[in-house]
């Protein structure tokens, strides 16, 4: 993760939403924070295809100076995650965002995106 200007609690904040939602997904998450070289997406695209399992990992990329945030997932991540729940996440995190939360913004995003790759909870009733 690209420190930013994240102090260490912060950074910890972060890095314990990552280590939750890796375990409740069992898929790699990767957030960079800082300034992007080039075109946003295409820089996102390379952090994410130079992580160890690209197939299986979820990069979030921010910007704050440059007010831009990109996500990028793998294949396998994408059978789980489609690219609407993507957006909702974004929306949500942006709002967050927009309000000076980057912290909270990246924290919510996190967890929003381990909630949606898992799936909800299926109750099922005995029936007599």
């Amino acid at each position: 993760m690209g420190v930013g200007e994240f102090n260490s609690h912060e950074r910890y904040q972060v890095d314990e939403a990552i280590r939750h939602a890796e375990l409740v997904t069992r898929f790699e998450f990767s957030v960079f924070v800082g300034r992007v070289d080039g075109e946003p997406r295409a820089f996102a695209t390379r952090l994410h295809n130079s992580l160890v399992a690209p197939a299986r990992s979820i990069m979030i990329l921010l910007d704050p100076a440059a007010r831009v945030l990109e996500i990028v997932t793998g294949g396998e991540v994408r059978r789980a995650l489609s690219d609407r729940e993507v957006e909702l996440v974004a929306l949500q995190m942006q709002s967050l965002f927009a309000a000076g939360d980057l912290v909270g913004g990246l924290r919510r995003g996190i967890q929003m995106l381990a909630e949606h790759a898992v799936g909800p909870e299926t109750l099922h009733a005995d029936t007599p």
